[in-house]
């Protein structure tokens, strides 16, 4: 992997017409050790979020070593590189072989469940393979209500007076047992988990049964860019969030559980940036080389504010408007599908051109994840940048909340 100082070296000296990523390991590193920190128990990596085999690697170089997991692609991604990592499989809803083979090949022992039928798996191959069923840990995942960007209580999740009677029936089997939650990602209010810290306490008092550990899963926010034209409250710095939620630990009286939470984005999203290369600028329109079958779901669903730095080619020597005036520009994606037009527009320079280079900042979560191949369009190239992308001259541009008419 090649290594630049910036990304502006990068795209200079490169002059890419494909996007390229920049790894920052140092800024993944330094996001990692402050979360472990800050967080009174496990940091479990949530490696959805990004599980490219140099994020891993960095992580367990910077002392992650329990990752949660959700499928055999991951137990293997993990334990190719760390062959020593803990695997807390946290995927809700499993398959039967895929249970087997976490606990027969990988020897996972900690899962979660929100429904009986669940447990039934469970028990079934732990007793085909004549596993002690007090080595295991089954945590029962809570359905709670937050504010978050993107909400995940309406999929997983048992009812409380449901989780209940889970706990028990873990509890009899001789099950050891867990509570957990997830209040979705990029929490927008700091007392969001104190509320659903008040419900996880009332499925506790009425199961009466011993607790091994509590998981308070993720949503922990991440730094974007902050739109000036939004009204909207910037997100709730991590160091003030985890104030509270240690505050409210202690009031609900979990603090003296064995606790694990599952962070992803606020880990790895400052960790990478995106260049993209305008390929047509036609109007107030531009044309880029990724997309939302690419790298900018997030930009796609409007929920995220991503701040972009203008990398302007030196081979364009005159150029229209104001270098200094900042506008607004719809962004259409490299495939040939009309749908793939961003939601929000980028506000850019006015001078943006045909060839010249945008680098998108803090897109480490998902971004990698959720690409794919569709039209042939796969961008994996990376390169290693020193400079943090929020270092430096601030972002000329932002991915605007309003909606631009063509």
């Amino acid at each position: 992997m090649e290594r630049f100082a910036t990304a502006r070296d990068a795209a200079l000296k490169l002059r890419p017409d494909v996007p390229v990523y920049c790894f920052r390991p140092h800024v993944l590193r330094e996001d990692a050790k402050n979360f472990k920190a800050l967080f009174p128990g496990t940091t479990a990596y949530a490696v959805k979020t990004n599980g490219e085999p140099m994020v891993i690697r960095t992580l367990v170089e910077a002392g992650i070593d329990v990752f949660d997991v959700a499928s055999p692609a991951e137990f293997q991604t993990v334990r190719d590189i760390s062959p020593d990592a803990e695997l807390l499989y946290m995927h809700p809803v499993k398959a039967q072989s895929d249970i087997r083979l976490a606990l027969e090949r990988y020897g996972i022992r900690v899962l979660v469940v929100d429904h009986e039928d669940e447990i039934a798996k469970i028990l079934r191959i732990a007793r085909a393979l004549d596993i002690d069923h007090t080595t295991m840990t089954v945590f029962v995942r809570l359905a709670t209500k937050g504010h978050a960007a993107y909400e995940l209580s309406k999929k997983f999740g048992a009812a409380p007076g449901h989780a209940v009677e889970l706990l028990q029936r873990l509890h009899g089997i001789g099950f050891k047992t867990g509570l957990c939650f997830h209040v979705g990602s990029q929490v927008e209010e700091p007392d969001t988990y104190e509320r659903a810290l008040a419900s996880a306490d009332w499925v506790r008092n009425r199961a009466a049964v011993p607790l091994a550990g509590l998981d308070v899963g993720g949503g922990f926010p991440a730094e974007y860019g902050h739109d000036p034209k939004s009204r909207a409250p910037k997100q709730p710095p991590l160091e003030e969030l985890m104030a509270n939620l240690r505050g409210a630990l202690e009031y609900w009286e979990f603090d003296d559980q064995p606790l694990v939470a599952e962070p992803g984005r606020v880990i790895v999203a400052r960790a990478f940036s995106l260049i993209v290369r305008v390929l047509l600028r036609k109007g107030r329109r531009l044309y880029i080389n990724d997309g939302i079958w690419a790298s900018l779901s997030d930009s796609w669903t409007g929920k995220i504010t991503l701040p972009a730095r203008f990398i302007p080619d030196p081979n364009i020597r005159r150029r229209n408007g104001d270098p200094e005036k900042i506008v607004p520009f719809k962004v259409c994606g490299a495939t040939c599908d009309s749908v793939d037009i961003l939601t929000r527009p980028f506000y850019l320079p006015e001078t943006v051109d045909t060839g010249d280079w945008i680098e998108i900042g803090h897109i480490g979560a998902y971004s990698m994840a959720l690409r794919t191949r569709f039209n042939g369009f796969y961008p994996d190239s990376f390169v290693e940048v020193d400079q943090p992308f929020d270092a430096g001259d601030a972002p000329e541009g932002f991915a605007s909340l309003e909606t631009m008419a063509d």
